[in-house]
C-alpha cells in the first residue's frame, strides 16, 4: 500500500509539470493576440475611418493580373493617395465613425444606365463627302496587272463528275462540276436553288460529329447522298455577345452563319457554300442515327427537353448543352465542298489576324506600316489576293466578325482564285459597337476593288443594303434570321466603309487606291 501511494504522488507531480509547462508556453505563442490599450485605439479608429477595406484592393492592384494600364501616371496617382490612406498617427484625433454600409440587394442588379453604358446607341454616321465627287475620278483607274479574259460559258469549271446517259447527277455533285476560279457557282446557276431546296426538303439518313473545333458541329448525309455541316442553335436571336467575352471565347450563332451566306449572295462575292435554316428532330434525325458515343450525351433537362453536348474542346459538357423545344431544334445547313481528293484546299494564315491573346496585341495592331511587309510576299506579290483580303475587310466588318484566323482556296487554281467565306459563325452579335479595325487592310494599305466599291456606293445611293439584304433571306426557312436592330447597323457599316476609302483616296489619290482588275 505505501509503495502505491507513492506511485500516485509521482503521477500527480508528473502531470502538475506537464501542465505547467503548457501553460507558459501557449502564453509565449499567442502574447501578440493580447493588445494593448494603445494597440486597440489604432484598431478602432482604421475600423471606423473604413481604410481597412483597402487593404486587399491593395493587394489586388500589385497583383500580376492588372490591366496593362496600371503603370500609367494616372493609376500612379491614385495609388499614391491609397497609400497615404493606410497611413495612421497616433497623434491625429479620431475621426468620428462611418455609418455602417447597408446594401440592398435588389440595388445590386444593372441598372438600365448602366445597361446603355455598356451598349451605348451608336452615333449616327453620314457620307463626309461627295459620292459624285467620287465617281468622277473613274477614267483615272491604274491597271493592277496583266488581265486575263474571263472564261466564257462553263469553260474553267472543275467538271469533278462525268454526266452519263441515263445517270443524273445529283444537286451536290452539279454544285460540285461548276466551281471555277471566280466563285463556287455562277450567278445565273439555276442549280444553286435546286441544292437550297434540297438541304431545306431531303430526308436525313446519317449523323455523325465532325472532330476538331472548338464548338459542336454535326456532319449531316441526306437521301441523295449529299452532305451538310449542321451548326445547332445555342439561344436566341436577340442574345448578342456578352460584353464580358473576348472574341476568341464567344459562341457560335447559327444565324450568323446562314445570314453570312445570304450576304455573301448580295454582294455577288459567292465565295460560301450554300447555307439555308432548319428544324430537326433530335430524337428522329439526331440520336437514332448517332453513334454510342454521341448518343450518350444525351439527357433530359429539368424542363424536360432533349438536350446534347457531344464531345469538343469547348463548351461540349452538359453546362453548355444544346437544347431543343421539347426536341425540336433549329440549326445551320451548309453544303459540303469536294472532298479534298477531287478537289483540294489551301489553307493560308490571315496576315491581319488577331493575336488570340487577352494581353498581347498582333503586329498590325501596332505597325501602321504593316501592309507594306505583305505586299512584297506570297502570295499577295503580282496577284489578286491582295485585293481579295479588302473584300474579305468589308465582309467581316459588316457583320462585325472578328474570327478571321485563317482562310482557304481551291488549290486547282493556284494564287489566282478567289478565298473561302468560311466560319462566320461569330458574326453579327454587336449591333451597338462597329469594330473598326476590322478595316485595317483598308485604312493601312489604301487600296479596295473597284467593283466592290461600285456596289457600295450604290448601297448608299439606295435602295440600302439593309433592304436587298432582307429581301434575300425571305425564302429561308429560318425567316426572320436575324432581329431587326441588326439592319441600321449594316447601313451604318456601309458608310463607315465609304469614309475610310475616301480619306485613303485624300491621301494618296484615286487611281492608287481603287483598282480595277476586271472581277
Amino acid at each position: 500500500m505505501p509503495t502505491m501511494k507513492l506511485k500516485q504522488r509521482v503521477v500527480i507531480f508528473g502531470l502538475l509539470i506537464v501542465g505547467g509547462i503548457l501553460l507558459v508556453t501557449t502564453g509565449v505563442i499567442n502574447s501578440h493576440l493580447v493588445w494593448s490599450n494603445s494597440e486597440k485605439e489604432d484598431a478602432r479608429r482604421l475600423i471606423s475611418s473604413g481604410h481597412h477595406i483597402a487593404f486587399p484592393r491593395k493587394n489586388l492592384d500589385e497583383s500580376n493580373y492588372t490591366s496593362d494600364t496600371q503603370n500609367s501616371p494616372e493609376a500612379q496617382k491614385q495609388l499614391n493617395n491609397v497609400d497615404t490612406a493606410y497611413k495612421v498617427d497616433a497623434g491625429v484625433p479620431a475621426q468620428p465613425a462611418a455609418e455602417p454600409l447597408r446594401v440592398n440587394p435588389i440595388k445590386l442588379r444593372p441598372t438600365k444606365q448602366y445597361e446603355r453604358n455598356l451598349y451605348p446607341l451608336p452615333k449616327p454616321v453620314s457620307l463626309n463627302f461627295n459620292l459624285e465627287d467620287m465617281l468622277s475620278e473613274r477614267p483615272q483607274l491604274k491597271p493592277h496587272r496583266k488581265y486575263k479574259r474571263r472564261k466564257a460559258g462553263h469553260e474553267g469549271d472543275l467538271m469533278l463528275y462525268e454526266e452519263k446517259p441515263g445517270i443524273k447527277l445529283t444537286s451536290w455533285e452539279l454544285f460540285h462540276n461548276h466551281i471555277n476560279e471566280y466563285g463556287l457557282y455562277r450567278k445565273d446557276d439555276p442549280n444553286v436553288n435546286n441544292l437550297i431546296k434540297d438541304l431545306q426538303t431531303k430526308r436525313i439518313i446519317g449523323t455523325e460529329q465532325k472532330s476538331g473545333g472548338t464548338q459542336l458541329k454535326l456532319i449531316m448525309e441526306f437521301s441523295n447522298d449529299g452532305e451538310a455541316l449542321f451548326k445547332p442553335m445555342r439561344f436566341q436571336r436577340d442574345v448578342e455577345t456578352d460584353y464580358n467575352h473576348y472574341y476568341f471565347s464567344d459562341y457560335e450563332r447559327h444565324y450568323a452563319e446562314i445570314a453570312a451566306f445570304y450576304l455573301d449572295r448580295v454582294f455577288d462575292f459567292r465565295r460560301i457554300p450554300p447555307t439555308i435554316g432548319r428544324t430537326v428532330n433530335m430524337t428522329y434525325d439526331i440520336k437514332r442515327l448517332a453513334n454510342r458515343k454521341l448518343a450518350k450525351t444525351f439527357f433530359f433537362s429539368p424542363s424536360n427537353n432533349v438536350c446534347f453536348h457531344g464531345s469538343c474542346s469547348y463548351y461540349c459538357d452538359s453546362n453548355h448543352a444544346v437544347c431543343g423545344y421539347p426536341d425540336l431544334l433549329e440549326g445551320s445547313f451548309a453544303a459540303f465542298l469536294p472532298p479534298d481528293k477531287l478537289a483540294d484546299r489551301e489553307t493560308w494564315r490571315h496576315p491581319w489576324r488577331r493575336s488570340y491573346s487577352r494581353r498581347r496585341k498582333a503586329a498590325w495592331e501596332t505597325d501602321d506600316t504593316y501592309c507594306e511587309g505583305v505586299r512584297n510576299r506570297t502570295p499577295y506579290v503580282n496577284s489578286r489576293q491582295l485585293l481579295d483580303l479588302m473584300d474579305m475587310a468589308v465582309f467581316d466588318f459588316i457583320q462585325g466578325n472578328l474570327d478571321r484566323h485563317h482562310y482557304e482556296t481551291m488549290d486547282p487554281y493556284g494564287n489566282e482564285t478567289f478565298p473561302l467565306h468560311l466560319d462566320n459563325g461569330r458574326g453579327f452579335g454587336k449591333t451597338w459597337k462597329d469594330e473598326i479595325d476590322i478595316l485595317a487592310p483598308i485604312y493601312q494599305c489604301c487600296l479596295m476593288r473597284y467593283s466592290t466599291l461600285l456596289k457600295l456606293i450604290d448601297f448608299e445611293k439606295g435602295p440600302p443594303l439593309s433592304q436587298v439584304f432582307r429581301k434575300a433571306m425571305e425564302r429561308d426557312l429560318a425567316y426572320p434570321i436575324l432581329p431587326e436592330k441588326h439592319f441600321p447597323a449594316i447601313d451604318r457599316r456601309v458608310t463607315i466603309i465609304l469614309n475610310t476609302v475616301n480619306k485613303c483616296i485624300q491621301q494618296k489619290g484615286f487611281k492608287e487606291v481603287v483598282i480595277d482588275d476586271k472581277l
